[in-house]
């Protein structure tokens, strides 16, 4: 095996950056290429097919079968001027990655003749088999039949020589079996709520729409090393190796001058990106050695979400033609930045109105403060759902170390913000307000946006920070599907806006007037909602005890924070807006519950192969060689020298004598545990086994090994070594 290590560093000695050639050096020739958008639906649609298409995805309208077949037969023809041959239904399961089965458009005509056909039948639905994706017990091998149904509102796109059409995933039984489904419906209550409680500000208002612009980080390692590295390809990070002299520790990495063939890489990406319509804008590397992030311009988050999936299929399949593997990971290396997928959220109307952004007058900034206020009491009622809607086995390496944000969730206002807040709560009266009052609340609300010119800080210890016209959610893993935490922040923003609408209802039905009765709910929330702001240092000792004292949960444990999607809250949110029945919530728990499970227990079994198979067979054999030194020592010097000059290799000998006794039996006591949690049938049980009972062991292991890899000679070291996967470019 140490040879398979040499062999990769001499390999990627000598590669050299790709030639990738721009289709155009006028961006707007080629974006949009292989998307089946609207210019391309006028072009090869009928009017009425195109009329169709476009009110289903503004208006809600059905397409009838008449229409489906014209729709169907134009994306065909356009998917054929691309050279497409095949045809899939592309979705997103319950695997956080993407799933698609590819079909010919061949089929035999009445004479037998191959021709080739795409139908409205075929575009709008098709019958996968639901059992062999994860579901949670709703579907059993011999009840396999699902469906996946057109996402009209997602354009379809070629990939290659596919056609991809976007759709839900649900089983015969009609329960979701994807994140598309929910997250459409969360997008759905909270474009409800949302214009309800803008109703009270502007009638003009009919819409709202939820923004999503994700900023995705990753490492690149070179493919030689990489298959180098059993723990890297079958688990995603590294389970074992002592930290490089140099890591982060200077800091000369992030936004530093992007190595060429990374640049090769991210511009063939770019490239591809744009040819399907993924407004993709910026790149740059990250704080860790080889981290980089990439981030596109914000967009409907439905279809921001899509494109994030497509892009880390892209991120992969173009990383293996420049002899990289991408690493997605939340922590693909121990002691330095991980990675995550900040989620910026933001509330936009179909006037043109951001709801997290001052307005131009005192009305616009009384619209901005109620929706601000209400998304502060959103993530204190539902800090335990948006937690559990990030945490995974990954993740959970990632929250709380090297800039990540801490498992607690608070929220970053900024100062002068807080500040506002703070002296509205004060200034609103518990009696009736007189004019005066109202008139001096709203000439100081009026003057937020020069008050907030420039003053919005960043706190990047902040899980939830408020960034001058968006809330960046930046406790999200690299590798999750954003809609995740989508469906969470969006479910429980819808709730807590329909509770904050019933409370200004039933003050006017009471005889109060409208802006005095924003004005005393405005007041309680942002008392109520105090605790859930914090300005300071999210990593530091101290507000872990003020969280506490503040009520905030600290909860690390992945299963026990999972276990959180069934609190009275959580489900009055999730259940209450209609986003998951009874089955559909307890199939999620349980899926994620198993892949928590899963993940482990593979580690767990690498960890366990390659520390007997690779490690302990290596510290044995320098063990030997160190004997043998001992022996000749013996020969060549008096017994009085000997002992003086063996002194420190005695010691060594010792020393890995009792590693690997320690490593052998950490090991056989790893797997008993692993086999107990085996044989638990309860989903729940079986996961908190493997987190209290089989995960201790890996990193007590890991570090008899990382101790061991600094006593070995660098010679016969089986694995690529930090420094080499960190800084061979």
């Amino acid at each position: 095996m140490s040879k398979m290590r040499f062999f990769a560093l001499q390999e990627l000695a000598n590669r050299q950056p790709l030639d990738v050639t721009t289709p155009s050096n006028k961006l707007s020739d080629y974006y949009g290429s292989h998307v089946f958008n609207r210019k391309k639906m006028q072009e090869y649609l009928p009017k009425e097919a195109y009329k169709a298409v476009t009110d289903a995805i503004e208006k809600g309208t059905p397409i009838s079968r008449e229409m489906a077949d014209l729709i169907a037969n134009g994306m065909k023809s356009w998917a054929k001027s691309l050279n497409v041959t095949h045809y899939t239904h592309w979705f997103q399961p319950l695997t956080d990655g993407t799933a698609e089965k590819h079909d010919g458009f061949i089929e035999f005509g009445e004479d037998t003749d191959v021709i080739e056909r795409f139908s409205g039948k075929l575009l709008i639905q098709q019958e996968p088999d639901a059992s062999s994706f994860p579901n949670g017990g709703i579907r059993n091998t011999f009840e396999a039949r699902g469906y996946t149904a057109w996402d009209v509102s997602s354009p379809a796109f070629v990939v290659d020589s596919t056609l991809c059409i976007p759709t839900i995933f649900i089983s015969y039984t009609g329960e979701a079996l994807d994140y598309k489904t929910p997250l459409l419906k969360a997008l759905a209550a909270v474009d409800r709520a949302a214009t309800d409680v803008c109703q009270l500000f502007d009638k003009n208002i009919s819409r709202v729409f939820t923004n999503l612009g994700w900023e995705q980080e990753y490492f690149l390692v070179d493919s030689a090393l990489y298959n180098a590295r059993p723990d890297l390809c079958l688990t995603g990070r590294t389970l074992m190796g002592h930290s490089s002299a140099k890591d982060q520790q200077l800091e000369d990495h992030y936004f530093g001058s992007i190595p060429p063939r990374v640049t090769a890489f991210m511009k063939e990406l770019e490239i591809e990106c744009h040819k399907l319509g993924i407004p993709v804008k910026t790149r740059h590397n990250e704080v860790a050695p080889n981290q980089f992030e990439l981030a596109p311009i914000f967009e409907n988050a439905n279809l921001a979400n899509d494109h994030n999936q497509l892009v880390m299929d892209l991120m992969k399949r173009i990383a293996r033609k420049h002899n990289f593997a991408v690493l997605l990971h939340e922590k693909p290396y121990s002691g330095v930045n991980g990675s995550g997928k900040h989620n910026n959220w933001s509330l936009c109307t179909d006037t043109g109105i951001n709801l997290f952004a001052p307005g131009k007058n005192p009305k616009g900034n009384m619209l901005f403060l109620t929706f601000l206020v209400n998304a502060l009491m959103m993530v204190y009622k539902n800090q335990d759902l948006l937690r559990a809607s990030i945490v995974s086995a990954g993740n959970s390496h990632r929250l709380g170390a090297n800039e990540a944000p801490p498992a607690i969730l608070s929220i970053f206002l900024g100062r002068q913000l807080s500040a506002i807040l703070d002296e509205i709560a004060r200034q609103v009266s518990d009696n009736k307000m007189t004019a005066e009052e109202k008139t001096t609340l709203k000439l100081g609300i009026g003057r937020i946006p020069e008050i907030l010119l420039d003053t919005t800080d960043r706190n990047r210890t902040s899980p939830f920070a408020f960034t001058g016209n968006r809330f960046e959610f930046r406790a999200a893993g690299s590798s999750s599907n954003c809609a995740a935490a989508m469906i969470a922040i969006n479910a429980a923003m819808a709730n807590q806006l329909n509770e904050f609408k019933v409370s200004i209802d039933k003050l006017m039905e009471e005889g109060v007037g409208k802006d005095e009765a924003i004005f005393r709910i405005l007041k309680e929330t942002i008392i109520a909602s105090e605790p859930i702001r914090f300005e300071g240092d999210g990593y530091s000792e101290q507000w872990r005890e003020e969280a506490a004292r503040r009520g905030l949960t600290n909860i690390c444990h992945v299963p026990q924070a999972l276990m959180h999607y069934m609190d009275n809250q959580s489900r009055s949110v999730l259940i209450g807006e209609r986003i998951f029945n009874d089955i559909e919530l307890a199939c999620r728990l349980e899926v994620e519950l198993d892949k928590f499970t899963m993940k482990v227990q593979i580690e767990s079994r690498v960890l366990g192969d390659l520390a007997i198979n690779h490690i302990v067979p290596t510290a044995v054999i320098y063990q030997n060689r160190l004997l043998e030194n001992l022996r000749g020592l013996r020969e060549t010097f008096s017994p009085e020298e000997y002992e003086v000059l063996s002194a420190d290799r005695k010691e060594l000998i010792r020393e890995i004598s009792h590693r690997v006794t320690e490593i052998k039996m950490l090991v056989r006591e790893m797997t008993e545990a692993r086999k107990v949690a085996n044989h638990i049938d309860n989903h729940k049980d079986k996961a908190f086994a493997y987190e209290e009972k089989v995960r201790p062991f890996l990193e007590i292991i890991r570090d008899h090994i990382d101790k061991l890899e600094m006593e070995i000679d660098d010679e016969i070291w089986p694995l690529p070594k930090y420094r080499e996967l960190l800084f061979t470019k």
